[in-house]
């Protein structure tokens, strides 16, 4: 294993070579056509070593697909799994961020070079995950994204994963390639069902339609892998008055921000202070969508 100092921007964290002899190299890698020759890693080789799940989906993400992502994200991290995406926009980004705000474990697969975040806004991510996951590529330093370089960096995030989940994909996806590479190396592939009339469901649907296994519920996930969901402890918080009116108007999941002052009977400036109470408290999560739900 060859250690290298990373790039001047990222240069607090170390780069390690993992070729194909070398223990941390993942033996799943080994069986696939064309294997990695090496692989560059920043951060904790042990996020590998728990039950893995890919989850992926298509950048433009609905409010939906988001809840979706984050839900199933957050079973199975609380369930031991680690989370394996490929650090894209939408669904990719809710799964990792998802991961590490539970504390879980979480692998980024890069197309571009290992110290090159891919989208630019995704630095923090890349970052963060550096720091409390793990970030792999098969591509040095330095190196930019170059044509045909997500399909191929697919092919690593399928193999990784013995389940490869696909929330929201359009026909012509990325996604869907990775469903494909997992089918190829006969690991198994499901995918969450999203309205007929959605262009991000399309490709996800007709993964269904073709027989991939169908994700009902969080639960389904952890069934396809043969784990039981651990029974959670029920928070029941003391919260000051307009917190609690918050807190007892969100208790049946999602609920968009501006429904608020007529499901509590506070003016819409009262929820939204109530709310960054309640987010600071750790209790409850806001998507990109403008909806809030207990965490």
């Amino acid at each position: 294993m060859l250690s290298l100092q990373a790039s001047p921007t990222e240069s607090e964290f170390t780069i390690h070579c993992w070729n194909q002899e070398a223990e941390e190299f993942p033996p799943e890698l080994r069986a696939i056509p064309q294997p990695p020759r090496e692989l560059y890693a920043i951060g904790r080789h042990s996020a590998l070593s728990k039950p893995r799940v890919a989850i992926v989906g298509t950048r433009n993400c609905t409010g939906y697909g988001e809840r979706a992502a984050r839900m199933l994200t957050r079973t199975l991290v609380r369930a031991g799994v680690s989370i394996i995406s490929g650090m894209a926009r939408g669904i990719d980004a809710a799964a990792h961020r998802t991961a590490l705000e539970e504390g879980g474990n979480t692998v980024a697969v890069l197309g571009t070079g290992i110290d090159v975040p891919y989208p630019v806004g995704h630095r923090q991510l890349h970052r963060t995950i550096a720091e409390k996951g793990l970030v792999i590529s098969e591509n040095p330093p330095g190196m930019k994204a170059y044509q045909g370089a997500f399909p191929k960096r697919n092919r690593i995030i399928a193999a990784l994963a013995p389940l490869t989940i696909v929330v929201e994909a359009g026909f012509r996806s990325g996604a869907l390639n990775t469903a494909s590479q997992a089918l190829e190396v006969n690991h198994a592939v499901a995918a969450v069902p999203g309205p007929i009339d959605s262009e991000q469901s399309r490709g996800s649907n007709q993964l269904l339609r073709d027989g991939a296994a169908f994700i009902a519920t969080p639960d389904d996930a952890l069934s396809l892998l043969g784990i039981s969901a651990p029974k959670e402890k029920l928070l029941t918080p003391l919260l000051p008055d307009s917190e609690q009116k918050v807190w007892e108007a969100i208790a049946e999941g999602f609920v968009q921000t501006d429904a608020l002052p007529a499901a509590t009977g506070l003016g819409l400036a009262e929820c939204l202070t109530a709310i960054t109470s309640l987010e600071i408290m750790g209790l409850i999560e806001c998507s990109l969508a403008g909806e809030i739900r207990r965490r």
